[in-house]
């Protein structure tokens, strides 16, 4: 792998991933385990030149352009806690030039953080890193819970994500979860309409409850199978809000399997007897228009082997009336 030289200027060509980025967000993540505070000075100074030329932080990078960069200290031994990414592949769902989805595992974290020291994202992206100084562009369209497994999509080009954001945000992608809840859900199909808002607990825990000042939050469910003391729903987001599915159904009473913040804590015990050992929650699927080439894309990740085994171990009920 082509590194950079900690005792000579590098000159670095932007390539297509990189393309559209700010050069200070290229250098912070080019030049890992250099204090921030040590790369805007080097930008100030002039030291770091774009096609031979001085630039401030916000000079957006091009395709074919060349950035000076001069000796620093990159290597992993500058931060003493840095903890060395293992690459890792995924199952693929889709992928072309522009876009990757896989099917992402329960207990796997989209990106580090929070006592993580490395996720999904940055696993993939060693693995794709190719012989060249800097990293592959490879960024997250959305995230899902670390207990939530199936499909998750990532961008290969800015455009792609740019374009995935705005479909998001204006409600033009189909997002659909599987979730089995505690209860015998009552409703064939029923839109919750509930703002939700996030909080951090004392002890630095993120949550997010029910609250009329917060932002709204649309969730429409739809009965799959019921069973003698739970149902399995659909849950088709309308927004994309933080643990939205989770808070909207303990809301209505009906708990998700095994969620350990919003869940039904003696249930969940009971069910981890039975053989449950993760929150009962897949993304099961994703429709939307590709932001590229304008192709309808359809993803598609099946129920996870440990939870049809589960399902197929519970009791069956009687068909609850719409």
């Amino acid at each position: 792998m082509k590194q950079l030289s900690n005792d000579a200027v590098n000159w670095v060509e932007i390539g297509e991933g990189a393309a559209g980025q700010r050069i200070d967000n290229f250098l912070l993540n080019l030049l890992k385990g250099v204090p921030k505070s040590h790369v805007y000075r080097i930008l100030r100074s002039g030291e770091v030149r774009l096609n031979s030329k001085r630039v401030d932080a916000t000079a957006r990078l091009k395709e074919g352009d060349k950035v000076r960069v001069p000796p620093v200290r990159v290597s992993a031994a500058a931060d003493p806690t840095a903890v060395r990414v293992r690459p890792a592949t995924f199952p693929v769902l889709f992928e072309d030039e522009s876009l990757l989805a896989i099917d992402k595992p329960a207990g796997v974290a989209v990106h580090g953080g929070s006592g993580v020291a490395f996720g999904v994202i940055e696993q993939l992206r060693e693995a794709l890193r190719g012989e060249r100084a800097e990293a592959p562009f490879l960024e997250l369209v959305h995230r899902l819970d670390r207990e939530t497994s199936g499909v998750l999509l990532l961008a290969k080009k800015r455009a792609a994500l740019v374009g995935m954001h705005a479909a998001l945000r204006e409600n033009r992608t189909d997002k659909r979860y599987l979730a089995l809840v505690h209860g015998r859900w009552p409703h064939l199909r029923r839109e919750v309409r509930v703002s939700l808002h996030k909080y951090v607990t004392p002890g630095g825990e993120r949550r997010v409850r029910v609250d009329a000042d917060g932002q709204d939050a649309i969730t429409v469910f739809t009965r799959k199978q019921v069973f003698a003391d739970a149902t399995l729903l659909e849950a088709r987001l309308k927004t994309g809000r933080t643990h939205q599915i989770r808070v909207h159904l303990a809301h209505e009473g009906y708990p998700i399997a095994g969620d350990d913040k919003y869940g039904d804590f003696e249930w969940n015990r009971a069910l981890g007897k039975g053989g449950l050992k993760r929150m009962f929650l897949h993304a099961a699927h994703l429709g939307f228009e590709h932001p590229v080439t304008g192709a309808a894309i359809t993803l598609d990740a099946p129920l996870p082997s440990e939870l049809l085994r589960f399902v197929e171990r519970l009791s069956p009920g009687e068909a609850a009336r719409g």
